[in-house]
């Protein structure tokens, strides 16, 4: 315990506390619509724009890479949430997906100015203990970041839930959907570009989906979902950074094994609270 407030004391580990939960606030946010709207596998798609992007960045020597990542990431969660490409929507995500991380890491090979290179890619595939080591430039962006979302959120929410359950008819009302799916696409994006620190592009995904699925084996309608998602999120990301503190663990990693396993208990509870 001790040990524990020890680290507490430190200002680099208080910086990391607020980011984490800004990005599992965030990210459990939108999970739940993303999840209603088969729309998982867009994190993933999302992340290894960014990883894409963020080689570009690195390779270039710019001191910050989200001047790069969010206008990439933006763009391609538009082409992937219009919907008007004549690739199906699970092939163009794969697409994307392969096309960016290849690229991403063909870049870093090639053209990279530092010598450990597989350390950079495993930190941004996985994410890194970069998370303990923020200034307070980042922290202010994503905190100014997360505020925006959270805002955009909280206007939107109803026409979120109406356009999740029955786009079709949400047009008809005469609401525009085109810009609908660009905030989406916008948030979705600050979102991606948020997480890379803390858990890397290929764990992103861990983020949006555990929280809004063990959420749903507990309530059924969307705003409780919603809160119950949120709440889950922060939890598990705040014991999963306090246990990559104390073992030295990946940050990501364990935080991703925190949402597994309260995903697994509530789903063994449910399951026998069904049985009796």
């Amino acid at each position: 315990m001790n040990t524990l407030l020890l680290y507490l004391s430190y200002p680099f580990v208080q910086y990391a506390f607020i980011v984490t939960i800004c990005v599992s606030l965030c990210a459990s946010l939108l999970g739940v619509t993303l999840v209603l709207k088969r729309y998982s596998y867009i994190g993933d798609s999302l992340s290894h724009v960014a990883f894409g992007a963020m080689s570009v960045a690195a390779v270039t020597g710019l001191s910050n890479d989200i001047w790069i990542t969010l206008p990439c990431t933006i763009l391609a969660s538009i082409v992937l949430l219009s919907g008007r490409t004549k690739i199906k929507g699970d092939a163009n995500m794969a697409l994307i997906s392969v096309s960016s991380l290849g690229m991403g890491y063909l870049i870093m090979n090639i053209f990279a100015k530092r010598a450990n290179l597989s350390g950079d890619v495993c930190a941004s595939l996985f994410g890194a203990t970069s998370i303990l080591t923020l200034n307070i430039e980042k922290v202010v962006l994503s905190l100014s970041l997360s505020v925006i979302l959270i805002l955009l959120f909280a206007y939107l929410h109803h026409r979120i839930f109406a356009l999740t359950f029955d786009e079709g008819f949400t047009k008809a009302t005469g609401f525009n959907t085109n810009l609908y799916n660009i905030l989406m696409a916008i948030l979705i994006s600050l979102v991606i570009v948020l997480a890379m620190n803390l858990v890397g592009s290929l764990l992103i995904s861990a983020l949006i989906i555990f929280p809004a699925l063990s959420a749903m084996r507990l309530y059924h309608s969307f705003k409780a979902v919603t809160i119950c998602s949120t709440i889950l999120s922060v939890l598990c990301s705040v014991s999963g950074l306090l246990l990559s503190i104390l073992l030295g663990s990946p940050v990501g990693s364990t935080i991703v094994l925190m949402d597994m396993i309260a995903f697994i208990i509530i789903w063994l509870w449910k399951k026998m609270e069904g049985s009796k």
